[in-house]
């Protein structure tokens, strides 16, 4: 999905694979903690890249009732998550930053996503696509999620995982230009 955008905005670029543990810290709140990763991936990114360039790095969390809601493990833990969105509004956190030698800056967005009350079976059925497996919070708005969301305040490709906004920003920061 993030690909996808940044080929949206006109960035050209290079997939770097890094390693970052994604464990939240005892008592960090979900805004530090995303903007932790985003920071983490693009820094292991430079050095992945040999110390050069410009490197994006981003990481995108849901949050109901100020607790983190990950991906899910397995079904039941994925129909859980999407049973405590039903009818009510939650949080995505969506951070991005960029790193070169020396210099790294983040940004984070916040939208706010009511989703309509789902019934038990449209949860399963829902699950049953497989769409839902990998995805924070076990859904994807972009996706057959989207039937089940009333309202979204804020960023729509933020919630896909890549807030395009706050990414343009950041790299004409860098000087780098877009479009």
């Amino acid at each position: 999905r993030r690909r996808e955008l940044l080929e949206q905005i006109g960035v050209r670029h290079a997939l770097i694979h890094a390693e970052v543990d994604e464990t939240p810290r005892p008592g960090e709140a979900p805004a530090a903690y995303v903007e932790r990763l985003a920071r983490a991936k693009a820094e292991a990114g430079l050095a992945a890249a040999g110390g050069s360039g410009i490197v994006l790095g981003a990481d995108t969390t849901v949050v109901a009732d100020g607790l983190i809601l990950g991906k899910p493990a397995d079904r039941a833990d994925g129909l859980a998550l999407l049973e405590r969105l039903s009818g009510r509004e939650h949080e995505v956190l969506s951070a991005v930053a960029l790193a070169t030698a020396g210099r790294t800056e983040a940004r984070v967005q916040v939208s706010r996503v009511r989703f309509r009350a789902t019934t038990a079976d449209e949860r399963a059925a829902y699950w049953a696509t497989g769409e839902p497996a990998d995805k924070a919070g076990g859904y994807a708005v972009q996706g057959r999620a989207a039937m089940f969301i009333e309202r979204l305040d804020g960023s729509y490709s933020g919630v896909m995982g890549l807030p395009l906004y706050e990414t343009c920003e950041l790299l004409r920061a860098f000087g780098v230009e877009v479009l």
